[in-house]
């Protein structure tokens, strides 16, 4: 069986920052045909749920009020890429956007709402890992 991680709350997990989950009709399509390993690098990191939103700046993530809470999103994509060896995962799919799953496209660190190029910190890290990582938008 195909063995990927998967965003928590793309699979109806209500772990975002707001308390919320954002399932995705293809993600939970697929959970039907392929092992999707749940996983919130936030909340495994030691963040509680909810939480004050945050967003990357550089190498750094900055919480709304401007809490660094650089140290719980490397915590958490150190986890999630141990998650990955042990159940030998070769691709991820997580959330759009996110500093810590954002693949391609993450918030700029203004919470403006703009978006730029780039990587949230576990996508950075699995791919530094040679996991492949997709977004929900990518499926």
């Amino acid at each position: 069986m195909i063995k990927k991680i998967c965003s928590a709350c793309l699979l109806g997990v209500p772990c975002r920052y707001d308390g919320v989950s954002k399932p995705h009709e293809k993600v939970l399509a697929l959970a039907k045909k392929e092992m999707l390993i749940p996983v919130c690098p936030e909340q495994l990191g030691g963040m509680a749920t909810p939480r004050v939103s945050a967003e990357r700046r550089g190498d750094h993530v900055v919480t709304h009020d401007g809490e660094d809470v650089t140290e719980k999103f490397v915590c958490g994509a150190q986890e999630v890429l141990r998650i990955a060896k042990l159940y030998d995962v070769k691709s991820a799919i997580l959330k759009q956007r996110s500093p810590s799953c954002g693949c391609g496209k993450i918030y700029d660190g203004s919470f403006t709402g703009k978006v730029v190029k780039g990587d949230g910190v576990t996508t950075q890290l699995l791919k530094e890992n040679g996991i492949d990582v997709l977004n929900e938008e990518d499926l």
